[in-house]
């Protein structure tokens, strides 16, 4: 808690249960740089709204959060520049798993898991099979799996083995998502 500037009151506790984040958290957009793109990946997975410019120093992310109405996202402790109406989250330096407890304890997703591109962030629409054919391997669209695609770059999505790998992982960071019904 001390990293993101936050002090606990007298008398509580020095990491706070999940359920005393839920009044604080709020959906936010960010913007980052390629420094936190396997960041931005995982959270554009769990439904936040992340757009990353690649090769930004700081002062470019906080024009593009300023004019985007967006959060910067950074590793960097330099603060916003004077009369920006940016805000700015610094997440924990070195390790995804403790970056993303961060951003999630603090923020709500702006959309559902899995309803964006992970890759480009815009949301991902519904395709049929049929739409399908010829873009996935033919095993996916012969087994009737709900497939998206991405708008912006042409990426095709599935709910494959690597959703349930994924899916173990945000568990292990995270713990259980209570909004999942075969969540433990």
């Amino acid at each position: 808690m001390a990293r993101l500037g936050l002090q606990p009151r007298a008398g509580c506790p020095a990491e706070p249960p999940a359920l005393r984040w839920a009044a604080m958290r709020a959906r936010t957009r960010f913007v980052t740089d390629a420094s936190l793109e396997q960041l931005a990946r995982r959270l554009r997975m769990l439904g936040y709204d992340v757009v990353t410019h690649r090769g930004a120093r700081l002062e470019e992310l906080f024009a593009a959060a300023a004019a985007e109405g967006r959060t910067v996202l950074t590793l960097s402790n330099r603060g916003a520049p004077r009369r920006s109406p940016a805000g700015v989250f610094v997440v924990p330096r070195g390790e995804l798993a403790g970056a993303l407890r961060a951003v999630v304890a603090a923020h709500e997703p702006s959309t559902p898991r899995w309803s964006r591109c992970p890759a480009c962030n815009s949301a991902l629409q519904p395709r049929s099979a049929f739409e399908a054919l010829g873009e996935v391997p033919g095993r996916v669209t012969r087994l009737g799996t709900p497939l998206s695609s991405c708008p912006s770059c042409g990426r095709w999505f599935w709910a494959g083995s690597h959703v349930a790998r994924l899916e173990r992982w945000f568990e292990s960071v995270l713990g259980p998502d209570p909004e999942r019904p075969d969540a433990r």
